[in-house]
C-alpha cells in the first residue's frame, strides 16, 4: 500500500521523550489527521484488549494483575533488559498496530484528508516508513532523553537507559529521515519550525497537485 497524490503521509518518530506526543499533537492542531502508534498499542494492551491473549500466552500471568489487566512496569522490566523478550513483543504489537493504522490511513484517503501524520516511535525498525511520503525526526541528546525518562516514569537511571537503548540510535534515526527537528529548546522555538515546515509542506503538495493536473 503506497500514499497517492491526494493524501500525504508524514512519518513522526523520534527516541523516547524526545517530544513526538507534543509535536504530534501541534500538528494536529494546525491541520493534520494525526494516528499515534502508542495510543493504539495502549488500546489493543488495555482491558479487553486484542493482544492481551497473545501476550499471555507468551510472557505467562506474570506480567498481569490479579484482576486480569496487563501489568505494563513488570512487563517493561523484562523487555527493555532482554533483546529476545523486547522482539517477542513486538512481533505481537507491531502487526495489530499495522494494520489498524492502515485502516485509518484509508478512512482519511475517502474523506480526501491532505495530511496525515503517523507519530511512531519505531517508525524504521518497524519499517512503517514505507508507508510514509517523508519523515521527520524529533531529535534530542541522549543524556537529556534519560532525564526526562526518569523524571516522567519515576524510573532509576539504569531502567531509563535500558529503555532509551533500546531504541535504534538517533544517529540512525537522522541517517534515515527526510527533516531533524531539535526539541532540546524551549518548546516555542520547536513550535515555530514545525509551524514553518507544515506550511512548506502545504504549498509543495498544491504545486504538486497543480502539476499533476495540468
Amino acid at each position: 500500500m503506497t500514499a497517492n497524490k491526494k493524501t500525504f503521509i508524514l512519518g513522526l518518530t523520534g527516541g523516547i521523550a524526545s517530544g513526538k506526543s507534543a509535536a504530534a499533537e501541534y500538528l494536529g492542531s494546525l491541520g493534520a489527521v494525526v494516528l499515534d502508534a502508542d495510543a493504539i498499542s495502549h488500546q489493543l494492551t488495555g482491558p479487553g484488549g486484542e493482544a492481551l491473549e497473545a501476550i499471555k500466552g507468551f510472557f505467562g500471568p506474570s506480567v498481569f494483575n490479579p484482576d486480569g489487566t496487563l501489568n505494563r512496569r513488570a512487563l517493561g522490566e523484562l523487555v527493555f533488559h532482554d533483546p529476545s523478550q523486547r522482539r517477542a513483543l513486538e512481533g505481537i504489537i507491531h502487526p495489530m498496530v499495522q494494520r489498524r493504522m492502515l485502516k485509518e490511513i484509508d478512512a482519511a484517503r475517502e474523506k480526501g484528508q491532505e495530511v496525515v501524520v503517523l507519530n511512531v516511535p519505531l517508525l524504521f525498525e518497524s519499517a512503517m516508513d514505507a508507508l510514509c511520503n517523508e519523515t521527520w525526526v524529533m531529535a534530542l541528546d541522549k543524556e537529556s532523553q534519560v532525564k526526562r525518562v526518569m523524571a516522567r516514569d519515576a524510573l532509576s537511571r539504569e531502567d531509563a537507559l535500558a529503555r532509551v537503548d533500546s531504541q535504534m540510535s538517533l544517529e540512525d534515526k537522522i541517517a534515515r529521515a527526510n527533516r531533524v527537528i531539535q526539541t532540546g529548546r524551549p518548546i516555542e522555538q520547536t513550535r515555530q519550525e514545525l509551524s514553518q515546515l507544515y506550511r512548506d509542506l502545504r504549498k509543495r503538495i498544491a504545486n504538486e497537485s497543480k502539476y499533476a493536473d495540468d
